[in-house]
């Protein structure tokens, strides 16, 4: 097996601004409809069920995950896969409550897989904002690119 080096390098993606430009907002009907569908009655204080994290911060990031595979050079048709998502609370996340993110792409590297061949590892930090400006949340994402064309 040859080495990543020998490998076209990624492109230079790092320090992509990922910030949101409009607000997302977390309904008491939504948060009860997911509370739900895991087994799970609503909380009675108006926090939002954890999960919210990711889909908050992917649906209000300013890319579409398309886009962000796009400017990775990557066709989101060809599967890109979840690495791991960690995140990081401030507070508990409410509904009825607007918020927006910021973040960046932290880097994309190029490796080679036995299982998957030659991928990029896309690293990624969302940060989720109330309106008075406290964050809320950081979440830090990695997917795995496959590149079946580079094999």
């Amino acid at each position: 097996m040859s080495t990543a080096d020998d490998l076209p390098p990624p492109v230079a993606v790092a320090g992509l601004s990922l910030d949101g430009h409009r607000l997302y907002t977390i309904t008491v009907a939504q948060n009860a409809e997911l509370c739900r569908s895991t087994g799970v009655e609503p909380a009675v204080d108006g926090s939002a069920h954890p999960v919210y994290y990711y889909v908050t911060t992917q649906v209000a990031m300013g890319m579409t995950v398309a886009g962000l595979c796009a400017a990775c050079d990557f066709d989101v048709n060809d599967g890109p896969m979840m690495g791991t998502s960690e995140v990081q609370f401030a507070a508990s996340l409410m509904t009825d409550v607007p918020y927006r993110v910021s973040g960046e792409v932290l880097s994309l590297e190029r490796k080679r897989s036995r299982k998957l061949g030659v991928m990029d590892v896309l690293t990624y930090r969302l940060r989720l904002h109330g309106l008075n400006g406290d964050c809320v949340l950081t979440t830090d994402n990695v997917w795995i690119l496959p590149r079946r064309n580079l094999a």
